[in-house]
């Protein structure tokens, strides 16, 4: 299944089962939010975005600089405040977080390992941190098509174990 076939069936999934989502987005520039409103009917269920790109960006939309500060912007920490903040400033049910480098090293961040990405998967109940070191790629547009996959995966996860939750209610 392609990365676009992963987010049109996460999307009507999202869509038939009434769930939420909203995402504050660093290294995949808004990707993910892209791939789930490719799908028709998605503003009933996508709120909205924050891209983050710079570390002001992220303490401007809520991330505690005490946390960058702390553990620095390519970190679980972050990923997890990121998802976070999307949860609490959108009001939804699910949100990703996604922070890291890709290919080269951030000279504004001396803990950038290129290639190397922390998301966080939260709802109101929990929040997922997950790391994936990503091989070397041809372009910026991979890494961010490889990494929306996994994140795609875990989503997709994510639905059915709370459709299977509900189910047992």
């Amino acid at each position: 299944m392609t990365v676009e076939q992963k987010y049109e069936t996460l999307t009507k999934a999202l869509i038939a089962n009434r769930i939420t989502i909203s995402t504050m987005e660093s290294c995949t520039s808004g990707s993910i939010a892209s791939l789930i409103t490719d799908t028709e009917g998605a503003s009933a269920v996508f709120e909205g975005s924050f891209v983050t790109y710079s570390n002001q960006a992220k303490i401007m939309c809520g991330v505690p600089s005490s946390i960058i500060d702390t553990y620095g912007v390519y970190s679980p920490q972050t990923a997890e405040a990121m998802a976070l903040c999307a949860l609490n400033a959108f009001q939804t049910d699910v949100a990703v977080g996604v922070t890291g480098s890709f290919g080269n090293i951030d000279p504004a961040n001396e803990d950038s390992i290129p290639g190397h990405v922390y998301y966080s998967i939260s709802t109101k109940k929990e929040t997922e941190t997950f790391s994936i070191v990503l091989d070397s790629l041809q372009s910026r547009y991979e890494y961010k098509r490889k990494l929306a996959d996994d994140i795609a995966d875990r989503l997709l996860d994510l639905i059915l174990r709370q459709k299977s939750s509900q189910a047992s209610d």
